[in-house]
């Protein structure tokens, strides 16, 4: 009996100290992860999960091309590409605090309906995503999705959010970024991009290995229209501070 007891107390001590190093362990990431985005909200991020995953695949692989990305500052971003990504993406973006729950009953309540199931990720949604983790979907990924949303909404401000998207987005099959999308396609830089050109990048967003900017098919001429009448019903500003 004795022995047993001994045993016993073994058994508990032993799972104490697991419990106790897991728990060490979970702080430590978690202190890590908030010390790292709040240091974004000064320094620029020099690259993305994204771009590192792209640059991955491309070598060794001569279809694919290197990387295309110029960081370029939010005084330096046409204001039209700004209204253009919210009014295309997220439309409830200077309001919500990274979740779009109006959106995302609309997304299920149109599927249940016998439509397409789309996407309804707020801006900051996909910044997380983008910066930080991988493009498979699992319920994994979303569940760090959603902390890393939350720890970006929380530790940004909404301006900041906005330009590192607008930084790390992909606007064609090697190419991230306003600021590269804005020099191959129109030969010009960010700062002068014009209501339809910031459209035009905002309608490929969606599947930017896809739909193409340079060669247009109907429909992404259609969601340009479509975001150019949101632009303007959006008042032709971001009202964000």
């Amino acid at each position: 009996m004795a022995r047993r007891g001994r045993g016993k107390g073994k058994s508990i001590l032993c799972w104490r100290r697991v419990a106790y190093l897991t728990g060490t362990a979970l702080l430590a990431v978690i202190a890590a992860t908030v010390l790292l985005v709040f240091s974004l909200r000064w320094i620029d991020p020099p690259t993305s999960a994204f771009m590192l995953q792209h640059d991955w695949s491309a070598s060794g692989n001569p279809t694919i091309g290197p990387v295309r990305q110029q960081w370029v500052s939010w005084a330096d971003i046409s204001p039209q590409a700004a209204l253009a990504v919210v009014a295309s993406e997220d439309q409830h973006f200077p309001h919500h605090w990274g979740f779009d729950f109006q959106s995302l009953g609309n997304a299920i309540a149109d599927y249940r309906s016998g439509g397409r199931l789309r996407g309804a990720s707020t801006i900051s949604q996909q910044v997380a995503k983008n910066l930080f983790l991988w493009p498979r979907r699992s319920m994994v990924r979303k569940g760090i999705e959603a902390y890393f949303t939350l720890l970006i909404e929380t530790l940004w401000s909404k301006r900041r959010i906005l330009e590192v998207y607008l930084n790390i987005a992909q606007f064609g099959s090697d190419i991230y970024g306003i600021e590269a999308a804005s020099l191959y396609y129109f030969g010009t830089p960010a700062a002068h991009l014009t209501p339809a050109e910031a459209a035009l990048l905002a309608a490929v967003l969606p599947n930017p290995r896809g739909l193409r900017v340079d060669a247009p098919s109907s429909y992404v001429r259609q969601r340009q229209s479509w975001i150019l009448s949101q632009m303007r019903a959006l008042g032709g500003t971001v009202p964000i501070p």
